[in-house]
């Protein structure tokens, strides 16, 4: 399954400017308001759009430190329980199954760097997990992004 040209146009509409409805969207697109729907309704029932919510910014709301801690988990019980577990900690932003040394990869945020350290205790605190290695993220020069994966699949969809 891929997206075609005017797929990633309706995408980047909407990543730019989420609030429009789609009637405008159809107008700026130069299609009929059906066609927007009935592009926009398969591109979420494919799971291509996740969500239509507001980006929040971490820093904005006093969470000025991110950090990537990777974690070696007890394998006895799978990741399932460690995941359930970072779920409750709110300054686990995602967590990931990783490849190498460790098991699971989490990008945390916290107030202060003194702070990290009271979220890196609660993590340790979840039962299954072994130890922990942190590094902090100094600067973010290119932010989490999709739009130009988005621009570039209908240019390298097989023909």
């Amino acid at each position: 399954m891929t997206i075609d040209d005017l797929d990633a146009r309706l995408i980047a509409l909407l990543a730019a400017e989420p609030r429009l409805g789609v009637l405008e969207c159809s107008r700026r697109l130069g299609v009929a308001r059906g066609t927007a729907q009935a592009r926009l309704d398969r591109l979420v029932a494919r799971g291509v759009i996740t969500g239509f919510g507001p980006d929040v910014s971490p820093e904005a709301l006093g969470y000025g430190v991110t950090a990537f801690v990777t974690l070696e988990i007890r394998q006895v019980a799978g990741h399932d329980p460690v995941s359930d577990g970072l779920a409750r900690i709110p300054e686990v932003l995602e967590a990931h199954t990783i490849t190498g040394g460790s098991d699971l990869l989490c990008r945390v945020v916290a107030r202060s760097n003194a702070d990290l350290q009271r979220v890196i205790d609660q993590i340790v605190d979840v039962r299954g997990v072994l130890r922990t290695s942190s590094l902090i993220a100094l600067d973010t020069p290119v932010p989490y992004r999709v739009l130009p994966l988005v621009a570039d699949v209908p240019r390298r969809a097989p023909r």
